[in-house]
């Protein structure tokens, strides 16, 4: 079964992003909601399928319902990180595909940092519990010094992807982390788990999103360019760190092949590249696993601004979950960037960016998403109409 060009997203509005005082979770995400409906001019009455997760809510699709006043069809608050949305995506599709609903909404909201931290349900940790981890940079770390001791990456490596990502920022007005950043800042800032540093680490901001999917022959009638999910995938190997099967290499290894086949594109193809970017290990490892280089070259693939504003490949276009935003769960975020990209070069109106912050002539994304400790990843590929 082929989903490729099943669904077509026709709105996305994001709310409350960086610091949002006074806010709580539920709130954003319905004004995410509501400003991604008026982006697709489609009545909140006509949303009949509706997605979300978040880390306050355990059943936040039927909360954002009854918040929202709508009685969906079809709902799914499933949860696998910060990679959910892409599944929801997928899911979404299917669902249109199917028959059974008309108009998808996924969506995310968090108030992490004016709240004074995230919250989220906890879970037992048999094997890891006893070395009392500060989770989640506690396994990224022992992943990060393995690979790093597997193929002589350096912090110094490391920190060419949170330079990156803050030279796309500077570009990026909306971005919560702007300014001059160098390699040694980011090698002198204060260690949080070694070899990851503070500005290894993703920022701690508030934020929601949202995005409105359709079928593609509703798709052409609304006010914004559509763009169509060509292919999706999804793949994990472990929910614990102690249990993944190899600290170098994540589930994007299967996910990624898989969303390319159905897109009927390669790694070659893509226009952008937004990844999760929860810590600088992240882009490394998705670079490799998702086959823009080879397994053990992702450190050298990001050194001298290749993955930088005029490189070789535009990675992270927004400045990332490092230096834009990170309400806790980055994924929508991730697609979100993905689709503006496209639909910025077809000529919509996006917003302001510094020269060089849209891509020209951007007709392919891929949205890569994480969740849980570089657990479930699930690939995504976007395009415009005339990839279909």
């Amino acid at each position: 079964m082929s989903l490729r060009g099943k669904a077509a997203c026709v709105g996305l509005a994001t709310a409350g992003c960086g610091e949002a005082p006074g806010r709580n979770a539920m709130e954003l995400m319905a004004e995410a909601v509501v400003r991604a409906l008026d982006d697709a001019q489609i009545p909140l009455a006509k949303v009949d399928g509706l997605f979300a997760a978040t880390a306050f809510h355990s059943m936040a699709a039927m909360s954002l319902a009854e918040h929202l006043g709508i009685q969906p069809k079809f709902s799914d608050g499933s949860n696998i990180g910060g990679s959910s949305f892409m599944a929801h995506a997928l899911m979404a599709a299917m669902a249109l595909d199917a028959g059974l609903i008309e108009v998808a909404v996924i969506a995310y909201g968090s108030n992490q940092r004016t709240a004074g931290g995230f919250k989220s349900i906890s879970e037992p940790m048999p094997f890891e519990a006893i070395y009392g981890p500060r989770n989640p940079i506690t396994a990224y770390a022992l992943a990060t010094s393995r690979y790093c001791h597997e193929f002589g990456a350096t912090r110094e490596d490391l920190a060419e992807v949170a330079v990156s990502a803050r030279a796309w920022a500077n570009l990026n007005p909306e971005a919560f982390a702007r300014g001059p950043l160098g390699v040694a800042d980011v090698t002198g800032a204060r260690m949080i788990s070694d070899p990851l540093g503070k500005l290894d680490c993703c920022l701690v901001t508030d934020g929601a999103a949202a995005i409105v999917l359709t079928r593609p022959e509703r798709a052409k009638d609304g006010p914004r360019t559509p763009v169509y999910l060509l292919g999706a995938a999804m793949e994990h190997h472990h929910r614990m760190i102690s249990a993944m099967p190899s600290l170098t290499t994540t589930a994007a290894a299967a996910s990624g092949p898989r969303a390319f086949a159905m897109a009927g594109c390669t790694p070659a193809d893509m226009d952008t590249v937004q990844l999760y970017d929860a810590f600088t290990i992240n882009t490394i490892l998705f670079l490799e696993d998702l086959g823009f280089c080879a397994k053990g070259e992702g450190k050298d693939f990001v050194r001298r601004g290749r993955i930088a504003p005029g490189g070789a490949l535009a990675v992270n276009t927004n400045g990332g979950g490092l230096s834009c935003v990170h309400p806790g769960m980055y994924g929508l975020f991730v697609t979100i960037e993905a689709i503006r990209q496209i639909r910025a070069a077809a000529g919509d109106d996006e917003g302001p960016r510094e020269p060089g912050g849209w891509i020209p002539g951007a007709r392919l994304s891929l949205a890569h998403g994480n969740g849980g400790v570089l657990s479930s990843q699930v690939t995504s590929i976007w395009g415009h109409g005339d990839t279909l």
